[in-house]
Formats: structure tokens, C-alpha cells, sequence
């Protein structure tokens, strides 16, 4: 007996460290990600508050060695980066909110058995995941449709994602019918249902979809550069695109390039790329905090039906 529990004592030991010593190294690994993310974060954050010249010799890391604002100060001094962080917000409330909208809509209705041609109906709006028309094509229509050079372009196409919509309507069958159904005995049409019971029980799908639609508004550059004609209509992700293409083709980058080489002293085309992406990638990083919670609920719930 002694000897059968000195064995089982053993075996628990040699269990219990094979265990740490997994767990170290999934930590390793999970930290090792983190540092893969997080350190050229810090590098780019370091060259954009550094001195231009001085960060031209190399040595950068993580902190700036001469700290200075004057990049912020140049991408800001036209005017064109400001413009197109208007355009950029606007595009990204109104396209969000407006996706919301008709996609809630649509996936609302899509649940309800009673509609007719259901099945026809989810059977062609999945089709349009598979199949696309192409660039070309797309150009043609919208410009038959009169989206081309216009602010309409950057909210219209991006109305309904198929898979938001399947994963918002997925969202909306989970809810227990009984709940509609004691509504509908209270005199309650759909539209009444829909946004007394169905919505407030939604919210982790629709913040989930919400915040993927504002990120996709806010990180796209495809439309600005291919569907509008001037610039006056680009967004931030246009303009750094740009920027970073003549950059990287040794001409001027933008206007404010050009009044850079006349002038300054601590500027550099590279100093200015790393202030234009952090001017453009902090923002929306802002909003996970607040949607966080919602995210486990939503995508699970949204994705998966039980």
C-alpha cells in the first residue's frame, strides 16, 4: 500500500510540473505575441515624436531621443490632413449608423418565418458571398449610379455585409419566441417588437457589428483612391496611402512635403509618415475599450446556433 501511494505521489508531482511547465510556456508564447505588437508600436510612436534629422542617424527604439511636435505641427499645417479626418469621421458615423440600420432591418425580417420567399431570398444574398463582379464592373455601376466622385460612395455599397447580416439574424433566432409572441397578444405589430424586444436583447451583436463596420469605414482607402476623381473628397486613409507611396518613390509626398523641403530643420518625409499613422490609427483603437464586453457574447452567440 505504502508503496502504491508513494507511486500515485510521484505520478501527481510529475503531473503537476509537466503542467507548470506548459503554462510557462503558453505565457512565453502568449507574451512573445504581445511583445511582436506592441514593440513596433512603440518604434513608430518613438520616431514620430522624434527629431527628424537626429532620427535619420538610427538608434531608435522605443523612446524618442529628441522628443519634438513639429511633425504633428507639419501634418497639420495645410490644412489636408484635418479635411480628411472630417471626411473620415463623417463617413464613419453615417456609414455605421446607416449599416446598422438596414442590416438590423433585413436580418429581422429574414428571421421571421412568415416571410415570403425566405429561403429564395437567403439562398441569393448568400450567392453574392461567393461570386463578385469585379473591379471593373463595379466601377461601371457606380458610375451609372452616379456614386463615383461623390460622398454617397463611401456609404451606399457598404450598406449590408452578408456576413454581418447572417450573423445579426442568427442573433435575432436565439431569442425566445415567447417573448414575441406574448408582445403580439399585447397588440404589438413587428415594427413594435423589433425595436422594444428585439434590439435591447441585441446589443452585443450590434456592437459587435457596429464596431467591425466603423473600423472597416475607417481603415478602407480602396474607395478614395479608385472612385474618387480629385481629392478633395479623400479620407485619411487615402491621403496617408498616398503619402506613403510617393514617399516610398522618392518624390514629394503631399503639399505639406513641399513647404517641408523649402523650411525646415527637424522634418524628414519618414518623421512625417510615422506622425500621419499614428494621427490615424489611435482614434479608432479608442473605441475597443467600450465594445470589449460585448465582443465574447456577440460573436459567439452571432456565429454559433445551438
Amino acid at each position: 500500500m505504502k508503496a502504491k501511494e508513494a507511486v500515485n505521489r510521484r505520478s501527481k508531482i510529475k503531473s503537476g510540473r509537466s503542467e507548470q511547465v506548459i503554462q510557462v510556456l503558453i505565457y512565453c508564447v502568449v507574451i512573445g505575441l504581445c511583445l511582436a505588437i506592441i514593440l513596433p508600436c512603440l518604434n513608430i510612436a518613438a520616431l514620430s515624436f522624434n527629431d527628424g534629422k537626429d532620427a535619420a542617424k538610427g538608434g531608435i527604439y522605443f523612446w524618442p531621443r529628441m522628443f519634438t511636435l513639429d511633425n504633428y505641427k507639419q501634418v497639420f499645417k495645410d490644412g489636408t490632413i484635418t479635411k480628411a479626418y472630417m471626411i473620415t469621421i463623417a463617413r464613419t458615423v453615417i456609414g455605421t449608423a446607416a449599416s446598422l440600420t438596414v442590416t438590423s432591418f433585413a436580418a429581422y425580417a429574414l428571421k421571421e418565418k412568415e416571410l415570403p420567399g425566405r429561403k429564395i431570398l437567403t439562398m441569393l444574398i448568400t450567392f453574392t458571398m461567393l461570386f463578385g463582379g469585379g473591379m471593373i464592373p463595379t466601377y461601371i455601376q457606380y458610375n451609372r449610379l452616379g456614386l463615383v466622385d461623390h460622398f454617397s460612395v463611401y456609404v451606399v455599397p457598404g450598406l449590408v455585409s452578408v456576413t454581418y447580416l447572417l450573423m445579426m439574424r442568427t442573433f435575432f433566432e436565439s431569442i425566445p419566441e415567447s417573448l414575441e409572441e406574448s408582445a403580439k397578444l399585447d397588440g404589438c405589430g413587428y415594427f413594435g417588437i423589433f425595436t422594444r424586444i428585439v434590439l435591447p436583447l441585441s446589443k452585443p451583436v450590434i456592437a459587435v457589428v457596429g464596431l467591425y463596420t466603423a473600423v472597416n469605414h475607417w481603415n478602407d482607402w480602396f474607395s478614395g483612391a479608385f472612385y474618387m476623381r480629385s481629392s478633395r473628397l479623400w479620407p485619411v486613409q487615402t491621403v496617408l496611402q498616398q503619402m506613403l507611396t510617393r514617399a516610398m518613390a522618392n518624390k514629394e509626398v503631399t503639399s505639406v512635403a513641399q513647404a517641408i523641403a523649402q523650411n525646415t530643420n527637424s522634418v524628414t518625409s519618414d518623421s512625417l509618415k510615422m506622425a500621419a499613422v499614428i494621427i490615424t490609427t489611435v482614434p479608432i483603437l479608442c473605441v475597443y475599450p467600450f465594445a470589449q464586453k460585448y465582443f465574447t457574447k456577440g460573436a459567439m452567440i452571432g456565429a454559433v446556433k445551438e
